[in-house]
């Protein structure tokens, strides 16, 4: 993917920002530079910038779990913030931004402030290579090279000549950040699926109407009720939960074969923690199982069976319980592996 061109601008410098990341700052800062030009603000707060670069990270690594490496201080700085400030992990992004950018707490501040001692200054190292810190900050204040922006102790000016093209190519460039975001993070987690749909907060997927309506409830209509494996409780059509079985925080998709009914007080409380395969399986299996024996009975050009096909191509004659957990034991052992925590 490619940055508009320019006939007026060093475009290239702009994109070369984006060579040899050893870390997801840079997209991050962009992507705060834009939210921030978008509104109207010329000359930006650094600390304005920092607490986006945090909100605009904070699901992707408070619900989804995804790793940035060793060297990116940005996941810890986020998960630390997280409980400094009390903020719960799926509030929308500008809450978190509002929340965090009036905080007075110390410690938040000397965490932000630790963005400072790099990040906009490296960003223009296109402009002014192999020069130093004091170099880029004394050159920027003049523009030179059509640099992108002026450098000052506690804030940056946008280089005016860029206004025009950040403000009209914003979506493309936004596109641009999260598409080279999503292959640094894919790299460095090759077996956590669907990365690019993880980097914002996807809209609410709790009442999965489709699933319910058109698959369970015809479930529950020939079985009466269901037991709850969670819970043990009885069931019925009129009150119960679509939940994930593997938490959609790591799935990041509403595909019926991870899916099932379950009671709406557990639903609620086992939030994105892994369910242990040793006691829960075998009742998600003999229920996923009849599920599908009485959908294709009843209405067998059931658009849904076709999720199937993604983990059991022959339905008909795979789906076992040893073919199921073949599906399931990896995805566990996975999403375990970054982060994600098992019911007790």
């Amino acid at each position: 993917m490619h940055l508009p061109r320019s006939n007026h601008l060093p475009v290239h410098l702009l994109a070369s920002s984006f060579n040899n990341v050893s870390a997801t700052y840079k997209f991050y800062w962009l992507l705060s530079i834009l939210e921030e030009v978008e509104s109207g603000v010329r000359k930006i707060p650094k600390r304005n910038l920092f607490v986006r670069m945090i909100s605009n990270a904070w699901y992707t690594v408070n619900y989804f779990n995804v790793s940035y490496g060793k060297q990116d201080l940005i996941q810890d700085t986020v998960r630390i913030i997280k409980e400094i400030e009390e903020i719960p992990i799926d509030k929308d992004k500008q809450i978190v931004y509002n929340k965090i950018v009036v905080s007075t707490n110390p410690q938040t501040k000397k965490l932000l402030k630790h963005f400072d001692k790099n990040v906009p200054h490296w960003f223009l190292t296109p402009w002014f290579k192999k020069k130093g810190k004091k170099f880029i900050y004394d050159a920027s204040k003049s523009f030179d090279g059509q640099c992108l922006y002026a450098l000052y102790s506690d804030f940056i000016e946008i280089n005016p000549v860029w206004i025009y093209y950040l403000t009209s190519n914003s979506k493309i460039l936004k596109n641009f950040c999260y598409w080279n975001l999503s292959l640094f993070l894919q790299a460095r987690n090759p077996s956590v699926p669907d990365i690019p749909n993880k980097l914002i907060k996807p809209p609410s997927n709790r009442r999965l109407s489709n699933q319910r309506n058109n698959f369970w409830n015809i479930v529950f209509k020939e079985m009466g009720t269901i037991e709850c494996i969670y819970t043990g409780k009885k069931l019925s059509a009129k009150k119960y939960e679509v939940e994930h079985f593997i938490p959609h925080s790591f799935v990041s998709h509403n595909l019926i074969w991870n899916l099932l009914p379950a009671d709406p007080s557990f639903n609620s409380s086992k939030n994105n923690k892994l369910p242990p395969l040793e006691k829960y399986f075998n009742p998600f299996f003999e229920l996923q199982k009849t599920a599908v024996e009485i959908i294709k009975a009843k209405t067998p050009k059931n658009k849904l069976l076709q999720d199937y096909l993604v983990i059991l191509p022959d339905i008909g004659n795979s789906f076992t319980k040893i073919r199921f957990k073949e599906v399931f034991q990896p995805l566990v052992t996975i999403a375990s592996n970054n982060g994600f925590e098992f019911l007790e």
